[in-house]
């Protein structure tokens, strides 16, 4: 059923099919049953026809489908005078085409709404008033106005106290998600609480949501009736068919019992089991923020058996967050901290950054420093309300006060020290470091229980670093230490227990999940290579999404297989009747279309999917 004819056309088959057979009745039932089987052919040929112009089509490109079986039903029983068998064929395959294209229609809903919803325009401060721009006028740095009901038309970083933003299009989270002042608010997301500003961090077409929309493109255009399991086992199940309708005719004589058995095996429910159930989980996995590029990545997600993880951006959050202050001059942690952002809102280092932030989210005030100057990689000094400021790394700091820097033995691996002076003495310092994701722990026990034998750290960071961060983790593997190229080699060896799913952010990733049977990129703040090289890219900053759309996979794949069993199992068994002699055409044709409707509602269940739900709140980047 691939390249069928477009929906309105598949509408107008199924009504002319149902036409022809429900007047064909009434002439046969009524005066003149003479005129009922032509009725029937009249309303036959058109799907007739059609059919044998997608087989030959899917011929010319070397595919063999099971709709050879409906074309030689039909035209056997043409041949034997069945007419009405053969009208009910035809409104059962004209049938379940339609109800195969409003399952998918049905299924890719979320996928449409998220496209529905591009901005075109935003409103820019400028001047001190408002102004409507078009996207693309936009330009990092630009602050931009957020009514409320609008939907965020780039990156940016918010300026106002708070916001409160509906992520439900593309998270799947019912409740808005409060943030307040320094935290991104990501591209999509719609302001569901009182007008709030933005600063702009990226253009358009470089933010979240304007390559989310690029990857929904490039899914919708993949080919829907996703055949693997059909293709894998058409040609069987049409040898079998013709095999016992051969046997049926050959051992009794009788034609009718061999075209009685060619009309219960069509058409058979592989071919509409699984684009159903596939294309729902698509769908579903979309509704969760887990967007698989297509049916081949879903189908492997389901039969995943190892998990390679990056650390930094993956397994951990990427941004340095302040675990502790230490005071060394009475002065209250707050004050350590807000000399210290104050002066970094001059420097563009990410730890000065995450400073800043980590302040404007306990609420400080900060001053606007002076007399800045910066020594690269090490370190600021400036005037903050007229104290001598110094922040950078115990070295730097500790010179310039005339002190020691001390080894500070307890300071975790991976861990950084940022001391703060004011006024020629040490004040204390700020103890950073790059935790571990909300939700990694839940994830990997997720998905444990999911199947996942294998779970293995792939990091290019020190080992030492790497065992402090993951201990407790129950890893199988950590790899550290690793180049790109290495990475790659690792996932390649791994394979020889079981397809295998890599996930990672960044450039240096994109080779290992290319790589990968199933290359999974975090897309939210992810490199762009990666969400390029990536199966399945997370629309969310949110790791524990991962255990989720695994589970959606395999539930979807389960459905779908549940479906062709059983529907091959009764299609078989309705063979067998035919066979010999205990159904008629016509009474194997409607028995037929019993089984195709049950398979496809059974299928339509890949829409209800509820994966398992993981406690998760998110916190300001800090």
């Amino acid at each position: 059923m691939s390249d069928l004819p477009t929906e309105r056309f598949k509408s107008l088959l199924l009504l002319w099919a149902l036409t022809g057979l429900a007047a064909g009745l009434v002439l046969h039932y009524g005066h003149w049953p003479e005129w009922s089987g032509l009725v029937w052919l009249v309303g036959v040929t058109p799907v007739l026809v059609t059919l044998v112009v997608e087989i030959v089509r899917s011929l010319t490109r070397g595919d063999v489908g099971l709709d050879i079986v409906a074309a030689l039903s039909m035209s056997a029983a043409l041949i034997f005078g069945e007419t009405l068998a053969a009208a009910v064929v035809a409104v059962m395959y004209s049938g379940g085409t339609f109800l195969e294209s409003f399952a998918e229609g049905r299924a890719r809903r979320e996928m449409r709404d998220l496209l529905a919803r591009v901005p075109r325009t935003a409103t820019r401060h400028r001047n001190g008033g408002l102004e409507e721009v078009p996207l693309d006028a936009i330009v990092p740095g630009d602050r931009l106005l957020i009514r409320q009901g609008d939907v965020v038309p780039v990156d940016g970083r918010i300026i106002s106290p708070q916001a409160f933003l509906d992520t439900a299009a593309l998270t799947g989270e019912a409740l808005p998600v409060r943030l307040n002042e320094g935290t991104e608010a990501m591209s999509g997301a719609t302001n569901a609480g009182e007008a709030f500003d933005i600063e702009a961090i990226r253009e358009a077409k470089d933010s979240t949501y304007a390559g989310i929309v690029r990857l929904v493109e490039e899914a919708q255009r993949s080919r829907a009736p996703m055949s693997r399991l059909a293709d894998r086992w058409s040609l069987g199940f049409l040898a079998v068919t013709i095999g016992i309708a051969f046997a049926a005719w050959w051992f009794t004589g009788d034609p009718i019992r061999a075209v009685a058995v060619l009309v219960v095996a069509t058409p058979c429910p592989l071919i509409l089991a699984v684009p159903v159930a596939l294309v729902a989980g698509l769908s579903r996995a979309a509704h969760f923020g887990v967007l698989v590029k297509g049916a081949k990545p879903l189908e492997a997600m389901a039969r995943i058996g190892t998990l390679i993880l990056d650390k930094t951006g993956t397994l951990t959050d990427g941004r340095p967050r302040i675990v502790s202050i230490d005071s060394h001059d009475r002065l209250h942690p707050d004050d350590i901290l807000r000399f210290a952002a104050a002066l970094d809102q001059a420097s563009k280092h990410p730890v000065a950054q995450a400073i800043v932030a980590a302040a404007k989210a306990r609420g400080l005030s900060l001053p606007v420093p002076t007399d800045v100057a910066e020594m690269a990689g090490e370190g600021v000094v400036g005037l903050i309300d007229g104290h001598q400021v110094m922040v950078g790394g115990d070295d730097f700091v500790a010179r310039r006060v005339g002190r020691s820097s001390g080894s500070h033995p307890e300071l975790a691996a991976g861990s950084v020290m940022v001391a703060v002076a004011v006024d020629g003495r040490m004040a204390g310092h700020l103890v950073m470091a790059d935790p571990l994701r909300e939700g990694a722990r839940d994830m990997l026990a997720h998905l444990r229980r999911q199947g996942v034998h294998r779970i293995l750290l792939a990091t290019g960071d020190r080992a030492e670093v790497a065992r402090r961060v993951t201990e407790g983790l129950g890893l199988d593997g950590l790899h550290a230490g690793l180049t790109p190229d290495q990475k790659v080699l690792l996932v390649l060896s791994e394979r020889k227990n079981g397809p295998v799913m890599m996930v990672g952010d960044g450039v240096n990733d994109a080779p290992a999940l290319a790589a990968a049977d199933v290359g999974v990129a975090m897309g939210a703040r992810g490199a762009a290579a990666s969400a390029e090289a990536a199966d399945v890219v997370l629309l969310v900053d949110q790791i524990d999404r991962i255990g989720q759309g695994v589970e959606i996979a395999r539930r979807a794949r389960g459905i779908a297989l549940q479906s062709v069993v059983a529907g091959i199992g009764l299609s078989v068994l309705g063979m067998g009747a035919a066979a010999f002699g205990l159904l008629t055409p016509v009474q194997g044709a409607l028995i037929q279309e019993a089984i195709d409707v049950a398979v496809i509602l059974n299928a339509l269940r890949a829409l209800r999917i509820e994966p398992e739900e993981t406690v998760f709140v998110p916190k300001p980047a800090v």
